[in-house]
């Protein structure tokens, strides 16, 4: 027999409006007596926040010292008040680099070897002292990367400007709460940049060649989910139903690229950590250039795809309505819009070609092919790409 695979499928989800108020419930359920919040500064300031502190009868200590695209200092400086506080677990609040830098503390703060030497090459992993990394619960407050239901953390060494996957399986959140009405205050350009991250995690995956059933078809679904939803919550911020299913897509993303992600992934990690960019914004403006590369490849794949969302002309078809739905959502279409320099596309290119993304592209991504596929989103020249 020639199917062979090894699988694995997220934790315990809540998605409820108002669920929230679990929260304390929740710790007390999987033994963590004196939690440490980990979140943004923006969201710190937001009255969504209250709801946070409001589940607990007295004040939770919180580290925000946390940057849009997380750095290492900012994890050595959450380890630092997690061991100062003598905290025994990590409430996970915010976007991706909230949850990303909340599972990181957590997994950090009782290792003897430095952050950098768990990075997700090879066995890494095991390096780490399992039994010393901290339960997490999880709340995402936006509806883009999955960072919820996920085992990873992606952080940038401020030494070598690189974005650095740190891998482990006991960094999958205890629990996850996902609360709509968290979500219903992101400015509009932030609920579109992590919806559409939600979408690339999903598109991604359907594209990658890798054998997992399971994932694609939770990918085919996260896209449908997503492309009827997105517009709505932009339409109207309040729609706490399409907002869910905005929350359940983001995290069937992150379920689905265990399939393998690609191009649009292994570009955006390095143009994040040089140019300071949103990643998920980032992903959207490559999607069609990629898209477009892989053409070929992935003929059958999408055009399966468009005739499931009833969008006709097949790839095609379906490339057009992806540059179309940009547009309609203020989408960037070229990365010079988003303040990325052309003239770095050696650098860039270097860095897509052996990011860890790059191997489930379906076909291969050469560093010809990413500073194709850089310039070309750079110029907006999507006619006349692979």
């Amino acid at each position: 027999m020639s199917v062979s695979a090894a699988w694995s499928f997220p934790t315990a989800l809540r998605l409820r409006a108002g669920c929230i108020a679990e929260l304390a419930d929740t710790c007390a359920r999987h033994g963590i007596a004196r939690p440490l919040i980990v979140t943004d500064p923006s969201f710190a300031r937001l009255p969504a926040f209250d709801a946070v502190q409001s589940s607990f009868d007295h004040p939770v200590p919180v580290f925000s010292s946390i940057r849009p695209n997380p750095v290492g200092t900012n994890v050595a400086d959450g380890v630092e008040v997690f061991r100062a506080g003598a905290h025994d677990g990590v409430i996970a609040v915010g976007g991706g680099s909230a949850l990303d830098c909340g599972k990181l503390i957590a997994f950090q703060a009782a290792q003897a070897r430095r952050l950098w030497d768990f990075e997700d090459i090879g066995d890494h992993w095991t390096r780490a002292d399992s039994d010393s990394i901290a339960p997490v619960i999880a709340v995402p407050t936006t509806a883009g990367t999955g960072s919820e239901v996920g085992r990873a953390g992606v952080v940038i060494d401020e030494a070598t400007h690189r974005k650095v996957i740190i891998f482990h399986p006991k960094m999958m959140p205890v629990a996850v709460l996902c609360d709509p009405e968290l979500t219903v205050g992101l400015p509009t350009a932030l609920t579109v940049g992590t919806g559409m991250d939600a979408l690339s995690h999903s598109l991604e995956a359907l594209c990658a060649p890798g054998y997992h059933p399971m994932a694609h078809g939770i990918g085919l679904e996260g896209c449908r989910l997503v492309l009827e939803h997105l517009p709505r919550v932009v339409r109207d911020p309040g729609d706490l139903e399409s907002r869910a299913h905005m929350m359940a897509a983001a995290a069937m993303g992150a379920v689905a690229f265990q399939k393998g992600l690609g191009g649009m992934h292994a570009l955006a990690h390095p143009i994040g950590a040089v140019f300071d960019t949103h990643h998920g914004m980032t992903n959207a403006v490559l999607m069609p250039y990629v898209l477009t590369a892989n053409r070929d490849a992935i003929d059958g794949t999408i055009t399966r795809l468009a005739a499931y969302l009833d969008v006709p002309g097949g790839i095609d078809g379906f490339i057009e309505y992806i540059v179309s739905l940009r547009a309609d959502l203020g989408v960037p279409h070229r990365l010079t819009d988003l303040g990325v320099d052309a003239d770095r596309v050696g650098e860039i290119a270097a860095a897509a070609a052996i990011d860890p993304s790059a191997g489930g592209n379906p076909v291969p991504f050469t560093e010809a092919l990413a500073a194709e596929v850089f310039l070309n989103a750079c110029n907006g020249t999507l006619e006349g790409s692979r």
